[in-house]
């Protein structure tokens, strides 16, 4: 059987509320396209009935692959599943669905062509934000100017949760992800940038959920931090290695 055209992964921790209604909506979008797809949920360190939910769909749903990891971090669940995935493009999207999943198609050719790496941006001229509150903003655009200083200069949104990756270098690129909290994809979108791939923003229509699992204070901090390491790493040569010998 030849691989699906697309791959959507979905890191899923402690989501038994919220992922029945995305798997219903994206199958039921996939379902309506022309092209081959792939879902994958990767469970990582749910203290809920996460994993329980997740399989319950696959009698449903053959193209469902269900992942159980036990070590919690959203950069491990995207790591693991976009290496699992086969798609010739594979998507990372968060669980909650804040950008409607029929946005996807903007992501991929035909729509948009050629393509490397392609993000969605909440600031790229046309994106639109619902219900977000400010401090939430700024706090956002306080670390995306640290991000542009010291990482990935024009980028101005690197910590939306749905990216695309061109799948022939998600082969060369996630093999060399360190990071594995919250800041993992300002780090594969440096590795991609510092390898010369293109790195295209999408903007999308984007609708703030309250239940974020996101810590501001203590979480952005913690980012800030992988900023710096994320500048040693590439110092030390981490980034320049062959991928097909290294491990995580």
């Amino acid at each position: 059987m030849s691989n699906p055209f697309l791959s959507i992964v979905i890191p899923a921790h402690n989501e038994e509320q919220r992922l029945p209604d995305t798997l219903e909506k994206t199958f039921q979008f996939l379902q309506s396209q022309a092209y081959t797809s792939e879902v994958i949920v990767v469970e990582n360190g749910s203290s809920d009935r996460t994993l329980d939910v997740a399989r319950s769909f696959q009698p449903r749903f053959s193209s469902l692959q269900v992942i159980h990891m036990t070590q919690r971090g959203k950069g491990r669940a995207v790591h693991k599943g976009m290496l699992a995935a086969s798609g010739e493009y594979r998507f990372f999207a968060d669980a909650d669905l804040s950008m409607p999943i029929q946005e996807v198609n903007r992501f991929i050719p035909p729509a948009l062509e050629p393509m490397d790496v392609a993000i969605a941006s909440r600031e790229a001229p046309g994106a639109v934000r619902y219900d977000e509150p400010a401090y939430r903003h700024l706090v956002g655009r306080a670390f995306n100017t640290l991000v542009r200083v010291m990482a990935l200069p024009g980028l101005q949104d690197t910590q939306c949760g749905f990216k695309c990756f061109r799948g022939s270098i998600v082969e060369e690129i996630f093999p060399l992800q360190t990071l594995m909290g919250w800041s993992f994809d300002v780090e594969l979108l440096y590795i991609a940038w510092r390898r010369g791939y293109k790195i295209v923003e999408i903007p999308i229509p984007w609708y703030y959920n309250s239940q974020s699992k996101v810590r501001v204070a203590k979480d952005s901090l913690t980012m800030a931090l992988d900023i710096l390491t994320i500048r040693r790493n590439a110092r030390v040569g981490m980034y320049d290695r062959d991928p097909l010998h290294t491990s995580v």
